[in-house]
Parts: structure tokens; sequence; C-alpha cells
């Protein structure tokens, strides 16, 4: 039987080439394309839940830490895990208030756990300080707490009806428990107003003197008038009268009668500058001369003796 010479040659590729070329894949199935597909699709989504997990995770965090009442077991479980000190406590605004009085009220000091305090709980005690009209508290990660604080500062010592208080700018009085030492030394200074409303009036007219260091430096009190003007007392008792609504111009008037002829330092009864093109000025009463003693100018009186006895 002859034998076909393709087949001969069919085996004789085979045979050379069998080790070279990779057997060829079956045709994958149906189910595994499609699950291959499913793969690609579900890849991005499981990225999507988990970027929106850790983004519902912070969202709640925040949610969380606004409230003390929430924040409070959470708070506890982050000092457990991780003390995280603090290292740097900064303190903003501070004029009145001792150092030493807000680190009371804080709760907490450098060194201590940056979660293990109340920020609510400080901020309410920090408002109860007699100097502070508002306080903020933040924490700043991951060892700073900051204080920023608002303070009712005294502008005057208001005088009303025998009875001496510190005043702020909105006439509101200010505490002075603990008034010692620089302190007590500043109060001295402010300048004293004194009358019904003269508190809340106060702001405008410290402020037209403040402007005139030169008046300010002769000024000891001003004392408001009729619930609608000033008078201000030098420190020799004169009384300067103030215009309505007028004191800075009034005061700049004296800076250049101060500086140029020395008014508030000489011997006048009052300054009167409530007329805007005149000044009138009244000198204090003049002493009587006395009279002469006739016995003592009369030529033909006997010259007293000289023991003090009585003449007969």
């Amino acid at each position: 039987m002859r034998e076909d010479p393709s087949f001969q040659r069919d085996d004789f590729v085979r045979e050379r080439y069998s080790g070279a070329l990779p057997p060829q894949e079956d045709r994958p199935s149906r189910a595994k394309l499609f699950w291959r597909r499913q793969r690609q699709l579900v890849r991005p989504a499981i990225v999507f839940l988990v970027v929106m997990g850790i983004a519902g995770a912070g969202i709640r965090l925040l949610y969380d830490a606004a409230s003390e009442e929430r924040f409070a077991p959470l708070r506890a479980r982050l000092v457990e895990m991780e003390p995280l000190p603090i290292r740097h406590i900064i303190i903003n605004g501070r004029s009145m208030t001792s150092e030493a009085s807000i680190q009371e009220a804080l709760g907490t000091s450098v060194g201590h756990p940056i979660f293990g305090f109340s920020v609510e709980a400080a901020r309410q005690r920090l408002d109860e300080l007699p100097f502070i009209d508002h306080a903020t508290v933040e924490r700043h990660m991951p060892d700073t707490v900051i204080i920023t604080l608002v303070e009712r500062t005294p502008i005057a010592v208001w005088q009303d009806r025998g009875h001496f208080m510190l005043i702020n700018r909105a006439g509101e009085e200010v505490s002075d428990q603990g008034l010692t030492g620089k302190n007590a030394q500043a109060f001295l200074q402010l300048p004293l107003v004194v009358g019904e409303g003269a508190n809340t009036a106060a702001a405008s007219v410290i402020d037209a003197l403040n402007h005139e260091p030169l008046v300010k430096s002769q000024v000891t009190a001003l004392i408001r008038v009729g619930n609608r003007r000033w008078n201000a007392t030098l420190k020799d008792g004169t009384t300067v009268m103030l215009p309505e609504g007028e004191e800075a111009a009034a005061f700049a008037r004296l800076a250049r009668y101060q500086q140029s002829m020395r008014l508030l330092e000489r011997p006048v009864q009052s300054i009167d500058l409530r007329l805007p093109d005149r000044m009138v000025v009244h000198q204090p009463p003049q002493a009587p001369v006395p009279a002469p003693d006739k016995a003592k100018t009369d030529p033909s009186s006997p010259p007293p003796p000289a023991d003090g006895t009585k003449q007969p």
C-alpha cells in the first residue's frame, strides 16, 4: 500500500516544532467571560465604597466632637490608645487676667493628654473669670492648645452715690476681685467719672481725652452734668465746662492754650468752653485787704510801756 506524502510532511512538521509552539488553549466559556467582565466593574465599586466609608467615619468623628456628651466616650478611648501629651499652650488676648487663673480654668497643663480635658467645659470656666467677656479653646493636633480671650478691660472708675466701681467701654461693672500688685497700681491711673449716666457715656469722652496727653495729665475727674454734658476737674481744683457733644474739639483747644500759655496750671476758678467762639476764664475772688490798725498808726498815742504794765 502506498503512503501519502502529505501525511509524512505533516508528521515531520509536528515532530520538528512540537517543543517550540505552545499548545492552543480552548476558547473560554461564556460564564468565565461573564465573571471576568463583572470583576472589572466590581473593582471600582469596591474602591468607591471604601472611600465613602472613610469619609463617613470622618464626618461621624466631627459630629461627635461637636457635642461634648457624644465626644466624651470617644475622647476616653483616644486617651487610652495614645496619650498625645500637650507640649504648647498658647494664650491670645490676655491683659488683665493672670496666667495662673487661666491655667486653673483650663483644667489641664503641659504634659497631660491633649484629649484628657473638655474644651466646652474649659471655655465655660474661662467665661466666668472676672475680666473675660468670652473665650474660645481649640485643640490643634498633635500637641497644641490655643486659648483666645476677649477681656472686659476697665477704662474708668465710676463714682455713683458714694460707691466706686470699675467699668468697661459698655459701662458695665468689671469685677475687682483679686486686684493686687501691678493691676491695682494700673487702676489708680484710670480716670474718675462721676454722676448718674456717666458710666454709659464715659467711653467717648475718655477717647477724646486720650488724644490730648497735655490735657489728660492735668485732669483728675470727669463729672456728668444733667446727663447731657461734662465738666472736667483739674489737679488744682479748676473746673473746665465742656460743650455738649464737642468734647474732642474742646480738649484740642485746651491743649493749644496749655502749650502756648500754660493755662491749665494757672490759679483760676473755672474755664468755660461751652461757646465755640470764645472762652471765659473766671478768676478766684480776691481776698479782702485788712483795714490798718488806727492805734498802731496814730503818732500822738504814747508808746506802750516796756514792762507791759497798763497806763493810767
